[in-house]
C-alpha cells in the first residue's frame, strides 16, 4: 500500500507539473505562429511576393498555414480545454500532415525544376535540405501522435516538430543576402531557441531536461549534418539531376549561387 501511495503521488506531481507547464507551450505556440505570419507578411509588404503567384503556391500556403492554425488551436484545447475538441481535431491533424508532406515535397521539386531557388541558397542544398526537413517534421509529428497518452512526450515532440517549420519564417525576417554562403543554415538556427527554452524550463522545475527535447534537438542537428553530407556527394548530384531532368532547372548549376535579381524599380 505504501508503494501504491508513492506511485500515485508521483503521478499526481507529474500531472500537476504538466498542467503548470501549459502556459509555456501556449505562449510558445503563439510566438512560433507570429514568426511565420510576420515573415511572410513582410515579404508581401515589401513586394517580394504577391497574390499573383501560381495556384499551387497558394495551395501550399493554405496547407502549411492551415497547420499553424491547427497547432495553435490544439495547444489552446490541450492547455485550456475542452480536451474533447483536442482529441477530435487531432485525427484531422494526422491527415493534414500527410497533405503537408505531399505539398511540401511537390513545391520544392516544382521550384527547382523551374530554376527558381532563392539566389542566396545553393539550388542543390535547397532541394535536399528542404525535402529532408519536411520528413523530419513528419517524423517528429508521428512520434508525438504515437506518444499521445504521454502528455509530457506528446507536447514536447509536437513543439520540436514545429521548430522544423520555422526556417522559412526566420529566413524572411533576416537579411539573407548578407548571410551568404551560410544563409540557409543561419535561417534555421533561431528556431532552436524554442527547444532551448523548453530545456531550461524543465531544468529549473525538475533539475533535469526531459528526454523528448534531446530527441527533437538530435533530429534537427542530424538533419543539418545529413543535408550537408548528401548535398556535396554524388547522391546529391544524382537526386538533383533526377528531379530537374527535362526542365529549365537542369541548366542551373546546382552548387553555384545564382546572380541576385535586379533592383526593383
Amino acid at each position: 500500500m505504501i508503494v501504491g501511495a508513492d506511485t500515485m503521488a508521483t503521478v499526481a506531481d507529474t500531472v500537476g507539473a504538466e498542467r503548470r507547464d501549459g502556459g509555456f507551450f501556449l505562449w510558445s505556440a503563439f510566438l512560433m505562429a507570429l514568426v511565420l505570419v510576420a515573415g511572410f507578411s513582410l515579404q508581401l509588404a515589401a513586394g517580394r511576393s504577391s497574390f499573383g503567384a501560381p495556384w499551387y503556391i497558394h495551395a501550399h500556403a493554405v496547407i502549411f498555414f492551415g497547420w499553424v492554425t491547427i497547432y495553435v488551436a490544439q495547444t489552446v484545447f490541450a492547455t485550456r480545454g475542452p480536451l474533447r475538441l483536442h482529441r477530435m481535431l487531432g485525427w484531422v491533424a494526422v491527415g493534414w500532415v500527410v497533405a503537408m508532406v505531399i505539398a511540401g515535397l511537390a513545391i520544392i521539386a516544382l521550384k527547382i525544376r523551374a530554376g527558381q531557388a532563392p539566389f542566396f541558397f545553393l539550388p542543390q542544398h535547397f532541394l535536399v535540405a528542404n525535402s529532408l526537413i519536411v520528413l523530419v517534421f513528419a517524423g517528429l509529428t508521428a512520434a508525438a501522435v504515437s506518444m499521445r497518452r504521454r502528455t509530457d512526450w506528446h507536447r514536447r515532440l509536437h513543439m520540436s516538430a514545429m521548430v522544423a517549420l520555422l526556417g522559412p519564417g526566420f529566413g524572411r525576417l533576416l537579411p539573407m543576402p548578407l548571410m551568404m554562403p551560410w544563409a540557409y543554415q543561419i535561417a534555421n538556427l533561431p528556431g532552436l531557441a524554442f527547444i532551448a527554452a523548453g530545456m531550461i524550463a524543465d531544468y529549473r522545475r525538475d533539475g533535469r531536461v526531459h528526454p523528448a527535447w534531446w530527441w527533437g534537438l538530435g533530429a534537427f542537428l542530424g538533419w543539418m549534418i545529413l543535408s550537408e553530407l548528401i548535398v556535396y556527394s554524388p547522391l546529391g548530384t544524382a537526386i538533383y539531376q533526377a528531379v530537374t531532368a527535362g526542365s529549365p532547372g537542369a541548366a542551373v548549376a546546382p552548387l553555384d549561387f545564382a546572380p541576385p535579381p535586379p533592383p526593383m524599380g
